[in-house]
């Protein structure tokens, strides 16, 4: 979920429908109530990067909880430590991760100014080769009230790199945000139509991060870098909805 929207020509010939049989090897259907899982989800606490505004929460319901069937995430204002806002990160360090799969999250996500939303990856490596070494897989991001979709790739090759598009999408209804990743091709999909592909084949253009482990994370950012800070017309309290997230083997 970096700042940095850097494109770089890859060959999207990797369209080509193929058929693959999916099996479920992890997934947390959000079909109970309190605080996320604590044997699935680990909660980032603090200010985690991007000059963003909010401090994320640990375990603390006012943030980030599930109700009704769904994961919330949400941010405030309010003051906190030293900060204005508040949110939650969570992820699936330490707890889970997979190599090659499709991994897939139905959301409905808030729009605002300094509003950032994300769905993402990143490899297990990271805490030994930082980032972006590590490798990072942006399944889903959103920024302030535009009506698409950001998809993206991030990684090391002399310096960073990244690869990604946008497509349309009215993100404050619910929808279907997922990746197909192998060892040839990663390819983004929404609603089960893929609009973005890259691929790192035999580590093409120094991808070697995309062949390892990775885990999972979501959270709502509160301004920073890409999508400048809340103003007068931003609402709050705003949340994050998440009905599931599922990982499956790709045969």
């Amino acid at each position: 979920m970096k700042n940095i929207f850097l494109t770089t020509a890859l060959s999207l010939s990797l369209f080509a429908c193929t058929t693959q049989k999916e099996k479920m090897i992890w997934s947390d259907e959000f079909n109970y109530s309190g605080l996320p899982d604590s044997v699935k989800w680990g909660h980032e606490v603090g200010y985690i990067a991007n000059h963003e505004q909010q401090y994320y929460t640990y375990r603390r319901i006012e943030n980030s909880i599930v109700q009704d069937g769904n994961l919330m995430i949400i941010g405030r204002k309010e003051p906190y430590d030293t900060f204005q806002y508040t949110s939650a990160r969570i992820n699936t360090l330490g707890k889970f991760s997979f190599k090659y799969g499709k991994v897939e999250a139905r959301m409905k996500l808030p729009v605002g100014q300094g509003i950032w939303p994300a769905f993402w990856m990143m490899g297990d490596n990271i805490p030994q080769v930082g980032w972006p070494r590590c490798g990072e897989i942006d399944i889903m991001e959103h920024i302030n009230t535009t009506m698409e979709l950001v998809g993206t790739a991030h990684w090391h090759n002399q310096r960073h790199v990244s690869s990604g598009s946008t497509t349309p999408c009215d993100v404050t209804q619910f929808h279907n945000y997922a990746v197909e990743w192998n060892q040839d091709s990663i390819r983004w999909l929404l609603d089960g139509n893929r609009y973005y592909a890259i691929s790192i084949k035999d580590s093409v253009n120094s991808t070697g991060e995309f062949h390892q482990p990775f885990f999972l994370l979501l959270n709502l950012a509160i301004g920073g870098n890409w999508p400048k800070n809340p103003d007068s017309t931003t609402v709050f309290p705003d949340t994050v909805f998440v009905d599931y997230v599922r990982v499956f083997n790709l045969k």
